[in-house]
């Protein structure tokens, strides 16, 4: 939100990204259309009660709700809490619990720009079997890794299609939380060679399967993969709003069959 520093500035900005009338978020807010257009133009400065109810009527983000209160002289209102934190205790034993329960399949935990926070057991070997051991303690970017050139890209046998659809989520991402971030994240993907093309690619005219698999193939070894997203339901702290796990599921039993093939020989080493 680069130069829409003003509480006004960013006002205006939210109403016109979210395609809502001054007549419409007055209504929702349950103001004037005569004093929402005094805060647009700066000539009114709202109550801290005011910020809130205009983020909450323009269904913005924890994250920007901080940002509106900053631009109006007011405290945040929302914190942001390290995962790891006593605070956020039962939230990570929650996410602790999912991915331990997905296992012998790959399950992960993101933020909203897909940066990794945990991962099972399941997704290491995963990860390790396609490109080798990650160095440990190194950031991991699963967008970057999906999308980039050399990572995961040459083992998805239908990379474009994967692409397609994962930029896509992308852009509904940047188009909801209006931030710098998100829309740095997505310029990033859609600089990377092959992208664009991909996106001009057209669509299927039949749909094959309920749900789009990732096709993951190496030497003699082939993984059909789809994938299913789970968010918080009433999230009152910005890392929890934006906290993902993405679970795996095999396509086919030969799928599962290799992943349990992989979990009891990882207890047999372990043994």
């Amino acid at each position: 939100m680069s130069g829409r520093t003003s509480f006004a500035g960013k006002l205006r900005w939210w109403r016109a990204h979210r395609g809502v009338s001054q007549l419409a978020l007055a209504g929702r807010a349950a103001i004037s259309q005569r004093h929402l257009s005094f805060l647009e133009l700066g000539r009114a400065a709202p109550s801290r009660d005011m910020v809130l109810r205009l983020a909450e009527a323009l269904d913005v983000p924890l994250r920007q709700y901080n940002a509106l209160l900053l631009a109006a002289g007011f405290a945040p209102a929302w914190r942001e809490t390290e995962l790891g934190a006593p605070e956020l205790k039962q939230i990570a034993s929650a996410v602790d619990y999912i991915l331990g329960k997905q296992e012998p399949f790959p399950a992960v935990a993101v933020d909203r720009r897909w940066n990794l926070l945990k991962a099972n057991a399941a997704a290491v070997r995963l990860v390790e079997f396609l490109v080798g051991p990650l160095p440990p303690g190194a950031p991991v970017n699963l967008a970057d890794a999906l999308v980039a050139p050399g990572v995961l890209r040459p083992f998805l046998t239908n990379w474009a299609e994967v692409v397609r659809y994962f930029v896509r989520s992308v852009e509904a991402d940047a188009a909801a939380d209006g931030s710098d971030e998100t829309d740095a994240l997505l310029a990033r993907l859609l600089a990377y060679e092959g992208v664009r093309a991909a996106m001009r690619e057209p669509l299927p005219e039949a749909a094959s399967a309920p749900v789009l698999p990732m096709h993951f193939c190496k030497s003699d070894t082939a993984l059909a993969l789809f994938t299913t997203i789970a968010t918080l339901g009433t999230p009152q702290d910005i890392t929890a709003q934006e906290l993902r796990v993405e679970s795996f599921f095999p396509m086919d039993e030969a799928t599962a069959k290799i992943f349990r093939g992989w979990a009891a020989k990882a207890r047999g080493t372990r043994a």
